[in-house]
Protein backbone atom coordinates (compact mmCIF):
# COMPACT_ATOMS: atom_id res chain seq x y z
CA UNK A 1 0.00 0.00 0.00
CA UNK A 2 2.91 2.40 1.28
CA UNK A 3 4.08 1.50 -2.22
CA UNK A 4 1.16 2.31 -4.77
CA UNK A 5 0.74 5.39 -2.58
CA UNK A 6 4.52 6.27 -3.04
CA UNK A 7 4.47 5.60 -7.09
CA UNK A 8 1.13 7.76 -6.99
CA UNK A 9 2.58 10.69 -5.56
CA UNK A 10 5.22 10.13 -7.85
CA UNK A 11 3.35 10.33 -10.90
CA UNK A 12 1.11 13.14 -9.46
CA UNK A 13 4.48 15.18 -9.24
CA UNK A 14 5.75 14.74 -12.48
CA UNK A 15 2.75 15.15 -14.05
CA UNK A 16 2.42 18.66 -12.31
CA UNK A 17 5.62 19.70 -13.60
CA UNK A 18 4.36 18.69 -17.19
CA UNK A 19 1.64 21.35 -16.59
CA UNK A 20 3.71 23.86 -15.30
CA UNK A 21 4.08 26.90 -17.25
CA UNK A 22 6.92 29.81 -17.88
CA UNK A 23 5.83 33.30 -17.42
CA UNK A 24 7.62 36.57 -18.23
CA UNK A 25 6.57 40.45 -18.52
CA UNK A 26 7.61 43.14 -20.77
CA UNK A 27 6.74 46.47 -20.64
CA UNK A 28 5.72 48.18 -24.03
CA UNK A 29 5.97 51.61 -22.66
CA UNK A 30 9.68 50.98 -22.30
CA UNK A 31 10.10 49.27 -25.62
CA UNK A 32 7.95 51.85 -27.38
CA UNK A 33 10.47 54.64 -26.27
CA UNK A 34 13.55 52.70 -27.28
CA UNK A 35 12.43 52.75 -31.00
CA UNK A 36 13.27 55.61 -33.16
CA UNK A 37 10.61 55.74 -35.27
CA UNK A 38 7.83 55.68 -32.39
CA UNK A 39 9.85 58.99 -30.87
CA UNK A 40 9.06 60.50 -34.22
CA UNK A 41 5.13 59.37 -34.42
CA UNK A 42 4.70 60.68 -31.02
CA UNK A 43 6.51 64.01 -31.95
CA UNK A 44 4.68 64.39 -35.26
CA UNK A 45 1.19 63.61 -33.28
CA UNK A 46 2.23 66.36 -30.61
CA UNK A 47 3.02 69.11 -33.11
CA UNK A 48 -0.20 68.32 -34.91
CA UNK A 49 -2.32 68.53 -31.85
CA UNK A 50 -0.66 71.57 -30.25
CA UNK A 51 -1.50 73.07 -34.15
CA UNK A 52 -5.16 71.94 -33.80
CA UNK A 53 -5.45 73.33 -30.16
CA UNK A 54 -4.17 76.42 -31.16
CA UNK A 55 -6.45 76.95 -34.35
CA UNK A 56 -9.62 76.04 -32.04
CA UNK A 57 -8.17 78.69 -28.91
CA UNK A 58 -8.28 81.08 -31.64
CA UNK A 59 -11.69 80.46 -32.67
CA UNK A 60 -13.14 80.61 -29.48
CA UNK A 61 -11.33 83.84 -28.60
CA UNK A 62 -13.11 85.25 -31.71
CA UNK A 63 -16.49 83.68 -30.28
CA UNK A 64 -15.23 85.99 -26.88
CA UNK A 65 -15.03 89.08 -29.04
CA UNK A 66 -17.84 88.47 -30.69
CA UNK A 67 -19.63 88.61 -27.40
CA UNK A 68 -18.10 91.03 -25.34
CA UNK A 69 -18.98 93.26 -28.80
CA UNK A 70 -22.24 92.34 -28.61
CA UNK A 71 -22.10 93.06 -24.95
CA UNK A 72 -21.07 96.47 -25.48
CA UNK A 73 -23.69 97.39 -27.93
CA UNK A 74 -26.58 95.42 -26.25
CA UNK A 75 -28.57 98.51 -25.41
CA UNK A 76 -28.38 99.95 -28.76
CA UNK A 77 -29.51 97.15 -30.64
CA UNK A 78 -33.13 96.20 -32.14
CA UNK A 79 -34.51 93.23 -30.77
CA UNK A 80 -34.21 91.69 -34.40
CA UNK A 81 -30.19 92.90 -34.32
CA UNK A 82 -29.87 91.19 -30.84
CA UNK A 83 -31.53 87.88 -31.88
CA UNK A 84 -28.98 87.91 -35.72
CA UNK A 85 -26.22 88.38 -33.16
CA UNK A 86 -26.99 85.81 -30.56
CA UNK A 87 -27.61 83.16 -33.24
CA UNK A 88 -24.14 84.32 -35.16
CA UNK A 89 -22.14 83.72 -31.75
CA UNK A 90 -24.33 80.42 -31.01
CA UNK A 91 -23.45 79.29 -34.25
CA UNK A 92 -20.14 79.76 -34.64
CA UNK A 93 -19.80 77.85 -30.92
CA UNK A 94 -21.57 75.06 -32.37
CA UNK A 95 -19.18 75.60 -35.61
CA UNK A 96 -16.01 75.75 -32.98
CA UNK A 97 -17.66 72.55 -30.79
CA UNK A 98 -17.81 70.46 -34.17
CA UNK A 99 -14.31 71.40 -35.51
CA UNK A 100 -12.49 70.31 -31.99
CA UNK A 101 -15.09 67.00 -32.17
CA UNK A 102 -13.74 66.68 -35.74
CA UNK A 103 -10.22 66.85 -34.82
CA UNK A 104 -10.08 65.23 -31.24
CA UNK A 105 -13.07 63.20 -31.38
CA UNK A 106 -12.95 59.32 -30.57
CA UNK A 107 -12.99 58.32 -34.47
CA UNK A 108 -11.50 62.03 -35.14
CA UNK A 109 -8.36 63.02 -36.86
CA UNK A 110 -5.92 63.05 -34.29
CA UNK A 111 -6.68 59.07 -33.94
CA UNK A 112 -6.67 58.12 -37.23
CA UNK A 113 -3.00 60.29 -37.31
CA UNK A 114 -2.21 57.93 -34.69
CA UNK A 115 -3.25 55.10 -36.03
CA UNK A 116 -2.00 55.32 -39.19
CA UNK A 117 1.72 56.30 -37.46
CA UNK A 118 1.74 54.38 -34.26
CA UNK A 119 -0.32 50.98 -35.12
CA UNK A 120 2.16 49.94 -37.31
CA UNK A 121 4.99 49.97 -34.95
CA UNK A 122 2.80 48.64 -32.26
CA UNK A 123 1.94 45.61 -34.13
CA UNK A 124 6.01 44.90 -35.38
CA UNK A 125 6.37 45.09 -31.79
CA UNK A 126 3.51 42.24 -30.60
CA UNK A 127 4.92 40.26 -33.36
CA UNK A 128 8.15 40.27 -31.47
CA UNK A 129 6.80 39.46 -28.28
CA UNK A 130 4.96 36.75 -30.00
CA UNK A 131 8.60 35.32 -31.65
CA UNK A 132 10.21 35.71 -27.67
CA UNK A 133 7.27 33.89 -26.28
CA UNK A 134 7.55 31.28 -29.05
CA UNK A 135 11.45 30.83 -28.54
CA UNK A 136 11.55 31.18 -25.27
CA UNK A 137 8.65 28.60 -24.08
CA UNK A 138 6.61 30.65 -22.13
CA UNK A 139 3.12 30.33 -21.77
CA UNK A 140 1.84 34.00 -21.13
CA UNK A 141 3.53 37.38 -21.14
CA UNK A 142 2.74 40.09 -19.22
CA UNK A 143 2.45 43.85 -20.17
CA UNK A 144 3.95 45.71 -17.24
CA UNK A 145 2.93 49.03 -18.99
CA UNK A 146 -0.66 48.36 -18.85
CA UNK A 147 -3.56 48.21 -15.91
CA UNK A 148 -1.79 44.97 -14.62
CA UNK A 149 -0.51 45.35 -10.88
CA UNK A 150 2.66 43.18 -10.45
CA UNK A 151 3.41 43.46 -7.05
CA UNK A 152 6.82 41.53 -7.55
CA UNK A 153 8.48 40.76 -10.80
CA UNK A 154 11.96 39.18 -10.76
CA UNK A 155 13.97 40.75 -13.53
CA UNK A 156 14.89 37.35 -14.81
CA UNK A 157 11.07 37.13 -15.96
CA UNK A 158 11.84 40.65 -17.86
CA UNK A 159 12.00 39.75 -21.66
CA UNK A 160 11.73 43.62 -23.12
CA UNK A 161 15.29 43.70 -24.22
CA UNK A 162 15.04 40.49 -25.55
CA UNK A 163 11.87 41.80 -27.84
CA UNK A 164 13.96 44.93 -28.48
CA UNK A 165 17.03 42.51 -29.54
CA UNK A 166 14.18 40.58 -31.73
CA UNK A 167 12.90 43.81 -33.62
CA UNK A 168 16.77 45.12 -34.16
CA UNK A 169 17.56 47.58 -31.69
CA UNK A 170 20.10 47.96 -28.62
CA UNK A 171 18.20 47.89 -25.88
CA UNK A 172 18.23 50.84 -23.16
CA UNK A 173 20.18 52.16 -20.09
CA UNK A 174 17.53 51.92 -18.05
CA UNK A 175 13.76 51.02 -17.25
Amino acid sequence: MKKAILIFTILLSTSMVSFAQKFAYVDTDYILNQIPEYKAAQAELDKISVQWQKEIEAKYSEIDKMYKAYQAEQILLTEEMKKKREADIIAKEKEVKDLQKQRFGVDGELFKKRQELVKPIQDKVYAAVKAVAEKGGYAVIFDRAGDMVMLYASAKSDKSDDVLQSLGYKAGKSK
